[in-house]
């Protein structure tokens, strides 16, 4: 078989159906993919597409031939007709015929999620959380009035922590006691509370978040009560105390932190 003449322009597939019946003629059946390639020097859409118009004329050509002779299949009007055997009567209580249906297909292509939606079955809304503000306000101004008395009479005051670099800049050292014990214990109430975090993790943040309300409170009680007694310096063991919140709170913030970060 001659190849087909190599043109700038690549031949339609109808062009090429010929030429490869010619080679099918030759080889005495249907040549494979990587032969039509080579013989037609076609790409392998192109081969596919003429290996598929082969094949169904090879089947058509198959259906029409006839696989027996019509002559003989013409029964003779002159020959005794066979009887039909005698059948038992029908009875009642044959089951009745039930068709086969295919099964159904799940589409492939769809995304099916088995995942259950959680929703609320009891149609409750959910809780609003804005009067928490309402009732932070005033305790806000009570904790931290108490705090910073406590920390005048502590030995907290007024400092300039940038000596020589700013020197007008000043900052009173007792705000950092509120700011410290009950932003940590709000903290810590929340990752307790919270339930995302590792086991370690809740435990230490529920009983430092216990520990630090307690102290908050304490610190509260003994404000008010060197106020209320007139005294204007704490005793030496409320000024230890009070002195080493903020370095506490400092330690237990890392660990918390740390321990939130981590898996069990």
């Amino acid at each position: 078989m001659t190849a087909p003449t190599l043109s700038a322009f690549p031949r339609p597939v109808e062009d090429l159906i010929p030429a490869a019946r010619d080679l099918a003629d030759q080889l005495g059946e249907i040549p494979s993919r990587n032969r039509i390639k080579k013989e037609l020097r076609v790409g392998g859409p192109k081969a596919d597409a003429i290996l598929a118009a082969l094949t169904r004329t090879d089947a058509s050509r198959t259906t029409a031939e006839p696989t027996t002779d019509p002559v003989d299949s013409v029964p003779d009007p002159t020959a005794d007709p066979v009887p039909a055997p005698d059948l038992p009567p029908a009875s009642d209580n044959t089951p009745p015929v039930v068709s086969e249906q295919a099964a159904p297909v799940a589409d492939l292509g769809t995304n099916i999620t088995t995942e259950a939606i959680p929703a609320d079955s009891t149609g409750n809304r959910r809780a609003v959380v804005w009067p928490v503000v309402l009732l932070a306000l005033p305790a806000f101004v009570a904790i931290w009035s108490g705090w910073v008395g406590l920390g005048g009479l502590t030995g907290f005051g007024v400092v300039h922590p940038l000596p020589g670099i700013w020197d007008s800049f000043s900052i009173n050292s007792a705000i950092t006691l509120p700011i410290g014990v009950e932003t940590y214990g709000a903290y810590a109430l929340y990752v307790w509370l919270s339930g995302r975090v590792p086991d370690r993790a809740r435990r230490f943040a529920k009983w430092s978040a216990i520990a630090s309300l307690l102290v908050g409170a304490l610190g509260q009680v003994a404000y008010h009560l060197l106020e209320a007694a007139g005294v204007t310096s704490a005793p030496w063991w409320i000024t230890t105390a009070v002195a080493c919140l903020p370095v506490a709170v400092l330690g237990m913030g890392a660990a918390l932190a740390h321990l939130v970060r981590t898996h069990d």
